[in-house]
Parts: C-alpha cells; sequence; structure tokens
C-alpha cells in the first residue's frame, strides 16, 4: 500500500464527519461568474511569475491544494487530480495549483518541497503557485481544499465549486461520483458553454 493509501486509510473516520460539516457550511458569494475573472500575479515554486491574464485564449483551471488535507489525499492517492490535469494539459488547458497556506500551517510548503511532492505525486499541474500571503486565495474567495475554478479563452470565470458531488475523504467514492470539473472541461473542449456552473464544493478549510 502507498504512504497516500495509508494516509487516507488511517483518517478516514475522522475526516469524512469534519468533511461534511465543512461541505455543508454556508460559503461566502465569490467573483461573478460569466464575469471576467479577477487578474493575479504569483510565483510559482520554481520562481516563475504568473499573471492569470497572460493566458488569454487558453482554458485555465485553479485548483486550491492542501497536500496534507484528507479530501486532497483522496483525489491524489488514487491517481483522480493527476489523470484530471493530464487530461486539462492535452486538450491544450492551464492548470495551475494554488497553495494558500501560510507558513507555519497545515500545507505550507517551501519552494523545494514543493517540488519534490510534485514529482513524488507526479502531478502533472503546469505549476504550483505559493501564496503564501492568502492574496489569490481571497480575491477567489477560496474556503476548501480543493476548491475549484475554470477560467474560460475570454479569460471570464465560468465554474466555481468541487471537484465532484462526493462529499467523502474516501478514494472509493470517486468512480460513483460526478466529475463537475471533468464534464465542465469537456464541454468547453467541445465548443459548448457550461451548464453547472456553481457547486458546493467540500474540503479543509483553506489554512490562511
Amino acid at each position: 500500500m502507498s504512504l497516500w493509501k495509508k494516509i487516507a486509510v488511517s483518517i478516514m473516520a475522522v475526516s469524512v464527519v469534519a468533511g461534511i460539516a465543512v461541505a455543508s457550511a454556508k460559503l461566502p458569494s465569490g467573483p461573478a461568474l460569466n464575469e471576467m475573472a479577477p487578474d493575479f500575479e504569483a510565483v510559482d515554486s520554481n520562481g516563475v511569475k504568473h499573471k492569470l491574464s497572460d493566458y488569454r485564449g487558453k482554458i485555465v483551471v485553479l485548483e486550491w491544494k492542501n497536500h496534507e488535507c484528507p479530501f486532497v489525499v483522496k483525489h491524489y492517492s488514487e491517481g483522480n487530480m493527476q489523470s484530471l490535469q493530464k487530461y486539462a494539459r492535452d486538450n491544450g488547458a492551464v492548470w495551475l495549483s494554488v497553495v494558500s497556506s501560510a507558513p507555519g500551517k497545515q500545507g505550507y510548503l517551501s519552494n523545494e518541497d514543493a517540488n519534490a511532492l510534485m514529482k513524488k505525486e507526479k502531478s502533472n499541474a503546469n505549476a504550483v503557485l505559493q501564496d503564501v500571503t492568502g492574496k489569490v486565495g481571497r480575491l477567489y474567495a477560496a474556503k476548501v481544499t480543493p476548491h475549484m475554478f475554470i477560467i474560460d479563452k475570454e479569460g471570464k470565470l465560468v465554474y466555481d465549486g468541487g471537484i465532484d458531488d462526493k462529499r467523502s475523504a474516501n478514494p472509493k467514492d470517486i468512480a460513483t461520483s460526478r466529475p463537475y470539473v471533468k464534464e465542465n472541461l469537456g464541454l468547453l473542449f467541445a465548443g459548448k458553454a457550461v451548464t453547472e456552473q456553481k457547486t458546493t464544493p467540500y474540503g479543509c478549510g483553506v489554512k490562511y
């Protein structure tokens, strides 16, 4: 059994109950859908600056991440997040994992550790953005990990919500879940509009 799977199994019973509470909480409104997504500039774990507006003409996925959160572990331990990242990038999209954990808080990573983790988990993200001040997270009202956003080629925010509809930390639930992010990316790749733009994200609270 891999380390990821051992972690997921060991915390399953507690995390499911805690996670449902987080998922059910009423979250503040984020940026307006179908309007231009808030622009930002952030530096990744390799010291490279990324400005959202520089990706105009491409679909962009923002994934809020905390590698110690059991709900994030759920999707990485089974390769679900990596598969979704690959699907997005194979179709020309840009995938940015955003870490808004403050120094000393759960999920915080130094640049060196972030790069080592990407290699270990075989992440297919374009980059890990180090949002240690929480500026980008607050700009998007990101409340949990994973909280997912999709921005279309025009730069408009077209999805804000959960990765899927199964609010649990159990990896076995992935197979029977409705994969909101994958469904919506498929629509965009086919030149169609996203129909279900707002869902309730679930996970651990972002550690600002």
